[in-house]
This record gives structure tokens, C-alpha cells and sequence, in this order.
């Protein structure tokens, strides 16, 4: 670990099965760049599935070294970065613990996530106890590291200042969990460290995510990527292959967006809409792209997977690294509460 750096940056990911392109984009890239850029915290949030998949909690344990292995295959360095569980760090639940304390019902009830999720996952019960706290154990996972930063899209930022616009200086300090001890912050108030992210389109045009079904799997096998990308739909004005069509209706062009050189967009937005290339021969450059992009990551994941050992002692050594500086901060909690018995 680099100890000339300072900051701090705390993220962490839902184990819910294997990985795909639009965690790659959105989240991984930015991840390996700031391994190198500041002391990095990387955890599986396996606490927070359980908020949604309480009543199917057997997949979860696959999910988690599923989603170690795609980590490390991805280029994330335990020599650089800190891995851990989240359920192997127990200060985590007594900082959400000792948060809720003082927490009104009211803040965590007009989060908008809250009734959102409620209204999404309408084929859960989300009523819990849970599911409300799901945000304060967000905050909890981030303060008891005194992270500095938390990765944030800006997008993502934007909403929530907008969502923060309402409450005052001092119910912003209550709510981020600010303790005061000794003419000191305790818990320090994290900066969103803004992020540019890809937004990675799924199969069939909306974003990528599992729930529907539109996704391409980091350690996908290519025969199954090639069929994928090749059944694509693609203009629907492209009835024939005769027929001109327009990219920005397309699916398949907003992974050219992200994967294809200039040239090549320029040769696709002259073909479609000429009708001079068909849409397979508009597909064979993304498909080319993914499959070159996947191959070195599927090799080192199939190289974790053959030593399953390795991933969990970088995963074991990762929550004492962890468990130990959080266990600093709560030291200075208690103090700070007047739980500090001698």
C-alpha cells in the first residue's frame, strides 16, 4: 500500500451473481485507476442483499467469491487495494447501531430510493426494518473507514444534491453521522469523488442489468457472446437488407459508441443509413471489440478459480486489515457516546 497517500476512498457492490460489461464500465475501470490514486476500500456489501433476497439467501455465498474472483480478474490489486465482506467487519452493524440511536424514522422514510425500490420490487416485501435502514448501514460502511471519498457518477451526485437541498447545516451533520468528541470530528462528512462512467446498454437497448435479462457476462463463454450480439434487434425500419436505416434507433450503435474508433462509426452511420452494410456486418466489429476485451479477463478469473484457496486468503487478509481500522474508529465512537467503560 502507497502511504504517501492520504485520502481514503470506501465502495462497495450487492453480491448478486456474476459480473457483467455494465459493472465493468460503470464501476471496475474507475475502480483499478484509483487503487493506484488513493487508499482504497473495496467491499462486498453482502448485509445490504440481504435487505431484498432475505428469503433466498443460499445464493448469496456463491455470489460473493463469484464476485472476488471478477475483482481481481479485472486488474483489482490486493497489494493496492484493501478486499473485504462486510459481515466479517461486526463494527459496521455497531456503527449503524449506535447511528439509529439518533436517526429520526422520518429522514430514512423520504429517502427517494426507499419508496422507489418498494415500488420496482413490488413482488418483495420490503416492509423491514431492514430495507428502511439500508442507507444508514450505507452510511456506516463509509464512516467507520473515515472515507474521504466515495465514488459517485455524476449524475448520481447531482440527484443527491438535489435531494439534500431541503435539510439545514445542522440536520446534514446529524443525519451524516458527525460525533463530536474532545473539539474534534469523530466521523467526518465524505466528498463524492465524481466519476465519469460508460453507460452500458444491455442487449436490447435499455441499461444492463440482470433483472432484465439483457446482459453479457464478464467470463461468458464467446460462443455464447457471439450468438447474443448477432441476435441483437437492431432499426426496426431495417425490415430487409435492402432497406436504409438509422443508427441512433439502433441497440448495436450505442455499442459501437463505446467500443469502435472513429472510422469505424463513421463506416456505420454511412452503411445503415445507405443500407450499404447489412446489420451482421454492422455487429462483427462490437463483437470483435467484447471479445477481445473479455479474453485476458475470463484467462485470470479461470486462474482463481483453479486456486480458490489464493482468493480466500486475499479476502481473509483483507477483513483483518480492515476490521483494524475500524476497530480504531469505534474505539473513538464509544468515547465520544460515553460507552467507553473502564
Amino acid at each position: 500500500m502507497n502511504s504517501s497517500i492520504s485520502q481514503q476512498v470506501l465502495s462497495g457492490m450487492r453480491p448478486t451473481g456474476q459480473l457483467h460489461l455494465g459493472h465493468l464500465h460503470g464501476v471496475l475501470k474507475n475502480w483499478v485507476q484509483l487503487q493506484h490514486e488513493h487508499r482504497c476500500y473495496f467491499f462486498v456489501a453482502d448485509w445490504h442483499a440481504l435487505t431484498t433476497e432475505y428469503d433466498n439467501t443460499s445464493v448469496i455465498a456463491k455470489s460473493v467469491w463469484d464476485m472476488v474472483i471478477d475483482w481481481l480478474a479485472v486488474g483489482i490489486n490486493p497489494g493496492e487495494a484493501t478486499l473485504f465482506i462486510q459481515s466479517k467487519v461486526p463494527e459496521h452493524a455497531e456503527l449503524h447501531l449506535l447511528l439509529s440511536m439518533s436517526t429520526p424514522l422520518s429522514w430514512l422514510e423520504r429517502i427517494p430510493s426507499y419508496k422507489d425500490q418498494q415500488q420496482k420490487l413490488k413482488d418483495k416485501d420490503l416492509s423491514t426494518y431492514g430495507f428502511l435502514g439500508y442507507p444508514l448501514l450505507q452510511s456506516a460502511d463509509i464512516l467507520v473507514y473515515k472515507a474521504g471519498l466515495v465514488p459517485v457518477a455524476l449524475e448520481t451526485a447531482q440527484a443527491l444534491v438535489d435531494n439534500q437541498q431541503n435539510i439545514s447545516l445542522g440536520d446534514k451533520k446529524r443525519l451524516l453521522g458527525y460525533l463530536e468528541g474532545s473539539s474534534k470530528t469523530i466521523l467526518p462528512e465524505p466528498e463524492p469523488l465524481l466519476t465519469q462512467t460508460a453507460k452500458m446498454p444491455g442487449l436490447d437497448g435499455q441499461k444492463m442489468s440482470k433483472s432484465y435479462k439483457n446482459t453479457i457476462a464478464l467470463r461468458e463463454p464467446p460462443a455464447a457472446i457471439d450468438k447474443k450480439i448477432r441476435t441483437m434487434p437492431t432499426d426496426p425500419a431495417r425490415m430487409r437488407r435492402t432497406d436504409p436505416g438509422d443508427p441512433e434507433k439502433c441497440p448495436v450503435w450505442q455499442f459501437h459508441k463505446i467500443y469502435s474508433n472513429e472510422e469505424t462509426k463513421t463506416w456505420v452511420q454511412n452503411g445503415c443509413s445507405s443500407a450499404g452494410i447489412g446489420c451482421l456486418e454492422c455487429k462483427q466489429p462490437v463483437i470483435e471489440s467484447i471479445l477481445a476485451e473479455l479474453a485476458p479477463i475470463r484467462e485470470r478469473a479461470l486462474g482463481y478459480i483453479e486456486e480458490p484457496e489464493s482468493v480466500r486468503a486475499i479476502v481473509s487478509e483483507g477483513c483483518e486489515q480492515a476490521r483494524a481500522t475500524a476497530r480504531e474508529t469505534l474505539d473513538e465512537v464509544r468515547q465520544a457516546m460515553g460507552l467507553a467503560y473502564r
